[in-house]
């Protein structure tokens, strides 16, 4: 009886201690250890199942497996969905914001309109604005 006592009591440097319930009394329900959801799950069953027999049958681990190619697909491409949705948020502007991006656009369009004018302007008149300029920067070269 001493022996059995001595058994069941813990080291001195054990941290853990020995659950209570070993006294052997049947009425008591024992718990069990909890799953791990990860092991539990199909598909990382099914990558450990063909990890192994790629190991056992000496392939090489460089080329991934079907699978594992697939769940990194997919892994990548929720990845990419995160930022453009985070990038549409952060486009998401003030009113004031779109009001400044509305004006600058039209201005954009009134210099674009003004150069197809220009381009589509008869030659002489091109040559007479140019003439003009010249002469006003050789009138004032002679004022100085």
């Amino acid at each position: 009886m001493y022996t059995e006592i001595q058994r069941e009591q813990p080291d001195s440097g054990n941290i853990l201690n020995q659950p209570d319930y070993i006294d052997g009394n049947p009425d008591l329900i024992k718990p069990k250890k909890l799953l791990n959801p990860v092991k539990a799950s199909k598909s990382h069953q099914e990558l450990h199942r063909e990890l192994l027999m790629n190991h056992k049958r000496g392939l090489s681990m460089e080329s991934k497996p079907e699978l594992q190619r697939v769940l990194e697909h997919r892994r990548r491409n929720q990845l990419i969905r995160q930022k453009k949705e985070e990038e549409e948020a952060k486009k998401l502007q003030s009113p004031f914001e779109k009001e400044l991006l509305k004006r600058h656009q039209r201005l954009d369009q009134l210099e674009k309109e003004q150069e197809k004018r220009e381009d589509h302007a008869p030659e002489f008149i091109k040559v007479k604005e140019n003439l003009r300029r010249t002469s006003t920067v050789t009138g004032i070269e002679k004022a100085a």
